[in-house]
């Protein structure tokens, strides 16, 4: 894949089925580094499963661009579940892939800026991610997003031909204050503010290049 030209528009947007494909291609890139601590790559299939599983209740977010040889992705940002069990259902877990050459400018940050505002909209109080280490530019993005350090789990994994740390990251989202309410889904809060969903996106979309 060559570099995506710079003098494209980039859009940032909620992910669709038809985005699998790509979405498996970026996450196939990282597969032969510590970073995924999966060992094959993962298919289209495989991520329209975990896509129909969570996408009514937590966002998928992509960046695309449109140039002379077609519409390809950049990047893609998600979030899930924590834990199962329904005491923990306050804390989101987030991933986010870039392509390699689109890193550098911006759309990491970007992408997490909009999942983060998504799921403190949602009610989240606590976005939590894992970093394979060590990954100094996944670690300066988190910090940039404002996540802290609060734990490395030492020698979590085996791949990629040694023992591999991972930090567990965090960045607080709403107050602790009172009872909470149970997040709501993304389907939801779409039917209820889809016009406080739409700001947040194009804000986003204001920022890119």
């Amino acid at each position: 894949m060559t570099h995506p030209a710079t003098d494209q528009k980039a859009t940032l947007r909620f992910a669709t089925e038809l985005d699998m494909k790509e979405i498996a291609r970026i996450y196939a890139l990282y597969i032969d580094t510590p970073i995924t601590f999966d060992e094959q790559p993962l298919s289209a299939q495989d991520f329209l499963v975990r896509f129909s599983q969570t996408k009514k209740l937590f966002p998928w977010l992509v960046i695309e661009q449109k140039d002379e040889c077609g519409t390809h992705l950049l990047g893609y940002a998600y979030a899930h579940p924590q834990h199962e069990r329904a005491a923990y259902r306050w804390n989101a877990e987030t991933s986010i892939y870039l392509d390699p050459h689109a890193t550098g400018r911006g759309f990491g940050t970007l992408l997490y800026d909009t999942l983060l505002n998504l799921l403190r909209l949602l009610g989240y109080k606590m976005a939590y991610a894992l970093v394979t280490l060590p990954n100094p530019a996944s670690e300066q993005l988190h910090r940039a997003c404002g996540f802290h350090l609060f734990g490395t789990q030492v020698y979590a994994g085996y791949t990629c031909g040694a023992w591999r740390d991972v930090a567990w990251l965090t960045k607080q989202l709403g107050s602790f204050e009172g009872t909470p309410q149970t997040p709501q889904s993304l389907e939801i809060l779409a039917k209820q503010s889809p016009l406080h969903i739409k700001a947040l996106l194009d804000e986003a979309n204001a920022r890119i290049n």
